[in-house]
């Protein structure tokens, strides 16, 4: 780095330590101080420095358009502006990138929502104290079904379903992770239109990369993944979104950046300087002026290896379902939306656990908003957040209200998850 780029940075460096100390002193530092858990406002400020513990930090990715916050963070040198040198690793399952997280081989990831939660309870991996530090992205994920449907008169889910009663032979369908968003998305869809995801088809685990090779082959009828691989499957003709899972549930989170409680208690300002940095991106690729830009630069090889074209239509939000029809969705992805899409909400993490529930990962019902309170980070993010002036929701709790019209309450959340007609 060259003696201008240097001095430039120490001196972003100083005006932020500046608009901190200002913003600190305009919304209440001493009042924020005491929504930080003990564990990690005893080790916040070690020496009078908010300077990162540990400058050098592994954040895991998977090749999903959604991980764009967190490469962007590095390619815009978002991670050097807060002190901090990041490297983005491309992992090749979620599985990978869960005994990565748990043994401490990544400090940090990209990851499914539901894939933290199960590491909390010990579901689909060893137990282990999680921490949502902040959203990522909103929508963006699809439901595909292949060709061979199609030609069978199968374009939604009322036909799957009577195709499925009809016929005695198994149909198979592909998530990502058994606790993830893809895996509560698929099940959802299914159960709405009257299929049981574990009596009345077969569901199988596929890493996102391999959905499209493996329906190609009839592996699969039909899977649930993120973007671009969705599009990707239309491109090569092998199968048509038969729904969008914005359709599904408006502005539903997906991804979350995601480590473990001990490494933010460990490194409470590395954890802060990383969440700074990410958001930052967020903010930027919210901004639909720069999804060009931000599509050719993660579909290269190096992050998700698809073509452009496939990555960007739908981050701009230009569909095609494969069946002819073309709409521009005004719920595409989304990374930002004024700070909504970062917010660690509890009741995001209470919904999934009522759908662990639903489908007997839990066995019986539990305390869903203390464990939510374990694991997502809100005083910590409300921190971050007024320190960069990002607006904070005035409650972690919101109800929701998904397409077949049920009510999520996340205050009634045990009467929520014994209130569907299908179950595991």
């Amino acid at each position: 780095m060259d003696e201008t780029k240097q001095e430039q940075l120490e001196q972003d460096a100083m005006n932020r330590r500046d608009s901190m100390k200002r913003g600190s002193s305009l919304v209440g530092a001493a009042d924020i101080l005491t929504l930080v858990p003990p564990a990690v406002r005893s080790n916040a400020w070690a020496a009078g420095s908010d300077a990162p513990e540990k400058p050098n930090i592994t954040v895991g990715f998977i090749p999903l358009t959604d991980c764009a916050s967190v490469v962007m963070a590095h390619e815009l040198g978002l991670d050097r502006k807060y002190g901090l040198k990041l490297s983005a690793s491309k992992e090749a399952s979620w599985a990978a990138m869960r005994d990565k997280l748990v043994l401490g081989q990544i400090d940090a990831a990209h990851v499914l929502y539901g894939l933290v939660y199960g590491l909390q309870l010990g579901i689909g991996g060893q137990k282990k104290d999680m921490a949502v530090l902040m959203g990522l992205n909103h929508n963006g994920q699809a439901i595909t079904l292949s060709q061979q449907l199609r030609e069978k008169g199968v374009t939604n889910g009322q036909q799957l379903a009577a195709l499925i009663k009809k016929e005695s032979r198994d149909y198979t369908f592909a998530q990502t992770f058994p606790t993830g968003t893809h895996a509560m998305w698929l099940y959802y869809w299914l159960a709405a239109y009257g299929i049981n995801p574990f009596s009345e088809v077969k569901t199988i685990t596929v890493p996102p990369p391999q959905m499209v090779a493996n329906m190609r082959v009839g592996n699969m009828d039909g899977f649930c993944v993120g973007e671009p691989w969705n599009a990707r499957a239309i491109q090569d003709r092998v199968g048509f979104t038969a729904t969008t899972t914005q359709s599904i549930w408006k502005d539903h989170p997906e991804k979350v950046l995601g480590t473990t409680l001990a490494f933010v208690q460990q490194y409470p300002n590395t954890s802060r300087a990383m969440m700074r940095a990410v958001l930052e991106a967020s903010r930027y690729i919210d901004a639909t002026a720069n999804r060009g830009k931000v599509a050719k630069i993660i579909a290269s090889k190096a992050y998700v290896n698809a073509p452009v074209p496939v990555v960007e239509g739908r981050m701009l939000g230009v569909y095609e379902n494969g069946l002819g029809q073309k709409w521009t969705d005004p719920n595409t992805m989304k990374f930002y939306q004024d700070g909504q899409v970062n917010f660690p909400y509890l009741s995001h993490g209470v919904w999934f656990l009522t759908q662990f529930r639903r489908w007997g990962l839990l066995k019986q019902d539990i305390d869903y908003l203390a464990v939510a309170r374990q694991v997502n980070q809100v005083a910590l993010y409300t921190e971050v957040a007024r320190s960069l002036n990002i607006p904070v929701p005035s409650s972690p709790l919101k109800t929701e209200k998904l397409f077949d019209g049920k009510i999520f309450d996340p205050n009634q959340a045990a009467a929520y998850a014994r209130s569907f007609k299908v179950h595991a």
